[in-house]
């Protein structure tokens, strides 16, 4: 969700610096556009970065024998990111 909203912001962006030439007396909408370029650019990374740290999940396998029954207990360990706990 926060690579497609940093692309919209930079099509939006776009749209207003190259696409409309309105002027308009409280606004500078061309400086309004580059802003949301560089936001949709920095949230489009910080998408990126969120998307390569959520693909590290950690799993680890281990079988041990109960003492008190002989039997096999298999014991599945996984560290997830935060956001899925």
């Amino acid at each position: 969700m926060t690579m497609g909203l940093g692309v919209v912001l930079v099509v939006i962006g776009a749209i207003l610096t190259y696409a409309l030439h309105i002027t308009v007396s409280w606004v500078d909408l061309q400086l309004v556009g580059y802003i949301l370029m560089v936001a949709g650019v920095i949230v489009f990374v910080i998408g990126l970065i969120r998307f390569f740290m959520h693909r590290r999940t950690v799993g680890t396998s281990r079988t041990y024998v109960d003492p008190a029954t002989g039997d096999r207990v298999a014991r599945e360990e996984r560290v997830l990111p935060p956001e899925d706990v």
